[in-house]
């Protein structure tokens, strides 16, 4: 009944964020069926061990999502900050830097990536078999400048991130993934089997998305429209101070979660990630549900603390508390029945072991529970200690995890290793946290 009290309450600020949570559980919800349907049809249009360069692949193109040098999260929490003081003007120069900033950081990455894909030797570094079906540089390339120009548009998403309407975000994130999983389709009814097609669907999906999205966005909300006479150098620089703590965070944190897969690739063999993907996808819908809940109250926490709402901010902690214990308790839940569902789900396509399973829980039970207090500490600005403790984190990951896998050969201390250089993030989280809301910090607490 506390629950329902809290996600039920009046204030407007509380209102907003329950909108959110409500419509963003539907939209969310069918995105990850979908993803849940994409992993047997993928399977089956490129085989395990294709489908496995292409997870390989996958992770290292969401090294370009965060090559905004943390712009994105820096114009989400100007927004919020402005909207809360009613400075529209301040927000949209915010806006127009910011997307100036992306077009020209964008480019030369572009060029350096693909220069990189066709000078370089992927099968050898990725350990792939070289009579794979279609060139790696050409699916490296394509992928490439499709995902770096999603890079751009893709900044609407901040924006209404910026302006709490969370839902609106996963909307079109959904819509992209829906097309993704049409556009896979086709290619399985066509039968080419071409991890080309794949890779195009995957990745020209999501842009079209966003591509259509620009003109509706500033339609209506034209007092946010980018224009070129509204960039200002002051604001870039303001922007910038702050993405930068972002930047390193998101970096690190792109180390920590999405370099498992190329790690694997090299350590082990592209066909282990299969396995670890289809662990990692299953239990992340509990981490999915967490992101549901806690994402509006980023920039609703930005928002109070603006106004100076404590008693909102103590309320926000507690409410998620609750939505902690309750998520931590369907992980071991899923954990426990996790075989049925791979039977059902999978089928005879893939084997996951049971330890990659039971290590994988652990793992996102640690990953969820750092994001509770994460997501309140960069509404209110406080990056400094999560900056110091994720690069340490993911420092500490990359030196040891070829010293694991070459004294162990298993991959299965690969993932322990995984879970045990997050848990300090965690703990130095939650204290920061708790020692702001009760305005007990200082120092590098606060910072």
């Amino acid at each position: 009944m506390r629950i329902l009290s809290a996600i039920f309450a009046t204030d407007t600020r509380t209102a907003l964020v329950r909108k959110n949570i409500l419509f963003s559980f539907l939209i969310k919800g069918w995105s990850a069926l979908v993803v849940l349907l994409l992993v047997p049809l993928t399977l089956d249009c490129v085989g395990a061990y294709s489908n496995g360069v292409w997870l390989t692949i996958s992770s290292m193109l969401m090294w370009i999502d965060n090559m905004d040098i943390g712009l994105g999260n820096g114009l989400r929490n100007r927004i919020a900050a402005c909207m809360a003081k009613g400075r529209c003007d301040e927000a949209r120069e915010a806006v127009s830097s910011t997307l100036a900033m992306l077009c020209i950081v964008i480019v030369p990455v572009c060029a350096l990536l693909c220069a990189l894909a066709l000078g370089t030797d992927l099968y050898a570094f990725l350990n792939v078999d070289d009579r794979l079906s279609d060139p790696l540089p050409q699916v490296v390339v394509v992928s490439v400048v499709l995902v770096c120009a999603t890079f751009v548009f893709k900044f609407v998403g901040n924006v209404y991130l910026g302006l709490q309407l969370q839902a609106v975000n996963n909307l079109l994130q959904a819509l992209g993934q829906t097309l993704v999983l049409v556009g896979t389709l086709v290619v399985w009814l066509a039968g080419t089997h071409s991890l080309l097609h794949i890779a195009v669907v995957n990745t020209a999906a999501p842009l079209l998305v966003w591509m259509l999205s620009y003109p509706v966005t500033f339609r209506r909300h034209a007092c946010l429209r980018p224009s070129l006479s509204c960039v200002r150098r002051g604001m870039i620089r303001s922007l910038f101070t702050v993405g930068v703590e972002f930047f390193v965070i998101q970096i690190a944190g792109v180390v920590l979660f999405m370099s498992t897969n190329i790690l694997i690739s090299r350590l082990f063999s592209p066909e282990m990630v299969t396995p670890y993907q289809i662990a990692y996808r299953y239990f992340y819908i509990p981490l999915l549900a967490f992101i549901i809940f806690a994402t509006p109250y980023w920039s609703a926490t930005t928002d109070a603390f603006h106004s100076g709402d404590y008693a909102w901010l103590h309320r926000s902690a507690r409410t998620l508390d609750r939505i902690l214990l309750c998520l931590l308790a369907a992980i071991a839940f899923m954990a426990l029945v996790s075989g049925l569902v791979y039977g059902v789900w999978i089928g005879d396509r893939a084997e996951v072991p049971v330890g990659i399973t039971l290590l994988m829980a652990l793992y996102m039970a640690i990953v969820i529970a750092s994001l509770r207090y994460s997501f309140i500490l960069n509404g209110l600005g406080a990056l400094r200690l999560q900056l110091i403790t994720t690069v340490a984190a993911a420092l500490a990951f990359v030196l040891l995890a070829p010293v694991v896998a070459s004294l162990t050969h298993d991959v299965l201390w690969f993932v322990a290793l995984l879970c045990a250089v997050n848990v300090p993030g965690l703990v130095l989280n939650r204290v920061q946290c708790h020692r702001i809301i009760n305005n007990k910090a200082s120092g590098i607490w606060i910072r």
